[in-house]
C-alpha cells in the first residue's frame, strides 16, 4: 500500500488553484532534477554554483516572481510561497538564494527605486543574469538596525560610503548590492554595482549551517557613488523593514518544505527499516511520533496558506508575518529533530536530508528577525507595549 502524502489527510490541495499547483509542480521538478542529486555534495564542500543556479532559476521564472513588470512573472503571493516551500524542501540555502534575490534586492529596487534603476537591474535580475544582495545587518547591529554604523556622507552630487555589513547572503557572487546607511538625512538606501571602487566582499567560511549558501561580509572604504544610486523613495528605516517583511513571508512557506521533506524521509525509512521482525513503523511509539509530526506539519501549512490569502488581498500586517515565522520555523525544527530520531544513527549522515535541514533551520530561526524578536512583535500587537525598547 503506498504511503500517504502528508497533506492528503486534510485534503490541503483543495485550497490551491490550478495555476498555483502548476507553479508548485514546476518548482518541485526543478528541485528533484537539479538540487537533490547535488545538494549533499554542495553542503559537504560548502560550495554551490550560485551564478549557474541563478540563471536556471531565472529561466523558469522564479526570481522576483511575485513582482510586476520588468521581466518578472507577476504571480500571486501564495504561488511565490509554494515555490519557496519546494525550494526549501531541497535546501534552505537554495530558497535563500531566491528569497534574497527577489524579496530583498529586487523588491527594494521595485518598491523604492527610480525608473532608471528598475530598467537597469530588474530584467537582468529576473533572468538570473545578475545576482543581488541586501546589505542591512552589521556585526553589532542585527535586531536593532537603526543603530547601524555604516555612513553615507554627501559630497557635491556624490555620496561617500564607509562601513561594513555582515551575514550577507549572495554577497560574494552579487553583481549589485542594495546597501543601507546612516546619513545626515536619516536612513538611506543605495543601489551599488559590486565592481565599484571601495567595495569588497569576503566570503564567510567554516559555517555549520546554510553551507549550500554564499554568506559574506561587505566592506565599504571611501566608496563613492552618484546620487542617482540612491533609492529615491526610501526615506526612513521603514523601507528596509518592509523588504524584510517580504522575505519573512517566504520563510513561512519555505520551512514547511524542510519539515515536509524531513517527515517524508522519516516515514519512508520507518516503513522499510526492519527491527524485531518487522518495520519500525508498526510500533506504537513510532506511529505516535509520525502522528505528532503530521499534525504539526499540516497545521503549519494551513497557517501559511491563510497568510497567503491575506497577503493576496493586500491586507497582511507585520505581526501576522511574525506569528507565521514564529510558529512555522520552531515547528519545522521540532519536526526535523523528531524525524531524525526515527532514523537513529543513519539520520546524521548526508545520505539523508534531515540533519542538513536541522542545521539549516537553526539559522532560519535567527535570521530575518530572531525568534525572540518575533515573539516580542506578537506581544506588542497583543498588549500595545513594545517590550524590546
Amino acid at each position: 500500500m503506498p504511503l500517504q502524502h502528508p497533506f492528503a489527510m486534510l485534503d490541503i490541495e483543495r485550497e490551491l488553484s490550478q495555476d498555483q499547483r502548476d507553479i508548485q509542480s514546476v518548482t518541485r521538478k526543478y528541485v528533484e532534477d537539479r538540487v537533490r542529486p547535488n545538494i549533499a555534495n554542495w553542503y559537504e564542500t560548502g560550495e554551490i554554483p550560485a551564478r549557474e543556479l541563478a540563471r536556471e532559476l531565472g529561466d523558469i521564472g522564479l526570481l522576483g516572481m511575485h513582482l510586476e513588470g520588468y521581466g518578472c512573472a507577476g504571480t500571486d503571493a501564495t504561488s511565490y510561497g509554494l515555490a519557496c516551500l519546494e525550494l526549501e524542501a531541497g535546501d534552505s540555502g537554495i530558497r535563500s538564494l531566491v528569497s534574497v534575490q527577489g524579496s530583498l534586492a529586487m523588491f527594494a529596487i521595485h518598491a523604492y527605486g527610480s525608473e532608471e534603476q528598475k530598467q537597469e537591474w530588474l530584467p537582468r535580475m529576473a533572468a538570473g543574469e545578475a545576482i543581488g544582495c541586501f546589505g542591512l545587518t552589521e556585526a553589532d547591529f542585527g535586531s536593532n538596525p537603526s543603530g547601524m554604523l555604516t555612513t553615507a556622507r554627501k559630497e557635491g552630487n556624490d555620496w561617500i560610503i564607509n562601513g561594513s555589513k555582515m551575514w550577507i547572503t549572495n554577497g560574494s557572487v552579487a553583481a549589485v548590492a542594495v546597501i543601507w546607511t546612516q546619513s545626515g538625512e536619516g536612513i538611506r538606501g543605495f543601489v551599488v554595482p559590486t565592481n565599484t571602487p571601495g567595495f569588497s566582499a569576503n566570503t564567510v567560511k567554516h559555517k555549520l549551517s546554510l553551507r549550500a549558501s554564499v554568506t559574506s561580509e561587505l566592506v565599504f572604504t571611501d566608496m563613492r557613488v552618484p546620487d542617482t544610486a540612491r533609492l529615491p523613495k526610501a526615506t526612513s528605516l521603514r523601507a528596509p523593514l518592509m523588504c524584510l517583511a517580504e522575505a519573512r513571508y517566504g520563510i513561512i512557506f519555505g520551512v514547511v518544505g524542510a519539515a515536509r521533506d524531513s517527515f517524508e524521509t522519516a516515514l519512508n525509512y520507518a516503513s522499510t527499516r526492519l527491527q524485531f521482525d518487522g518495520p519500525i513503523s508498526r510500533h506504537q511509539l513510532t506511529q505516535e511520533k509520525l502522528a505528532r509530526m503530521a499534525t504539526k506539519l499540516n497545521t503549519s501549512m494551513l497557517l501559511a496558506l491563510h497568510l497567503g490569502k491575506i497577503k493576496d488581498d493586500h491586507k497582511i500586517e507585520s505581526a501576522q508575518i511574525s506569528m507565521g515565522k514564529f510558529n512555522n520555523v520552531s515547528t519545522a525544527l521540532e519536526i526535523a529533530r523528531e524525524a531524525r530520531s526515527i532514523l537513529g544513527a543513519a539520520g546524521i549522515t548526508t545520505e539523508y536530508s534531515i540533519f542538513r535541514h536541522m542545521n539549516n533551520l537553526e539559522s532560519v530561526l535567527t535570521y530575518e528577525g530572531t525568534h525572540e524578536i518575533h515573539a516580542l512583535t506578537i506581544g506588542q500587537a497583543l498588549t500595545g507595549i513594545a517590550a524590546f525598547r
